[in-house]
């Protein structure tokens, strides 16, 4: 620990010894009462920090994942808290998980996500090659018959199948683009028609 750090601890703890000090110099008739009030402020002190520490995970469930703009043209979607952008989206009626990613230029499924769709991973031709962050990965190119974000719904969406490891499908450009204008504000992403 630097040595500024540590004259800062000392500081702290003369300063917390003088404020108990004359606390107790104050209330020496009542010590049971000032033992009381001293545990209510250290229970009041550990909730505002509780609440402090998990105010994203409690925000994270009050904002809504996904919603429909009041016009009916857009799909407003608030970033999540690790900064990215997800959507549910239903392929062929199965609602699947993906990442919005503008640096992906396809729509690519992870391995698990086609097979919930009914993509039999043994029929299906890895003869595409793509670069990801973990290397060149086998892919195999699919049709979705359709694609259902919200009311809005599109058909015969070609997608890719990765074959490498992938935590969540990406929803890339070659599905963003069938959107008229992609725009992030006020901390969501909005898709309009």
């Amino acid at each position: 620990m630097p040595s500024f750090e540590i004259a800062h601890v000392i500081y702290l703890v003369i300063l917390l010894v003088a404020v108990l000090s004359w606390f107790v110099a104050q209330n020496r008739q009542s010590v049971n009462k000032t033992l009381q009030q001293v545990v209510i402020w250290v229970f009041i002190f550990m909730g505002a920090v509780a609440g402090y520490g998990l105010w994203d995970d409690i925000r994270g469930d009050l904002i809504p994942q996904q919603s429909l703009h009041s016009d009916g043209q857009s799909i407003i979607v608030p970033r999540a808290r690790d900064g990215h952008y997800y959507l549910t989206v239903e392929i062929d009626g199965t609602p699947v998980q993906f990442l919005v990613d503008t640096g992906a230029s396809q729509v690519v499924l992870s391995m698990a996500d086609a097979a919930r769709i009914g993509l039999d991973p043994e029929e299906l031709s890895f003869h595409g090659r793509a670069m990801t962050a973990n290397g060149e990965v086998r892919t195999a190119m699919v049709r979705l018959d359709e694609v259902d974000l919200d009311g809005f719904r599109d058909t015969q969406v070609r997608a890719w199948v990765n074959e490498g490891e992938l935590d969540n499908s990406l929803l890339g450009m070659s599905y963003l683009q069938l959107w008229s204008r992609i725009e992030i504000r006020n901390n969501a992403l909005v898709l309009t028609r």
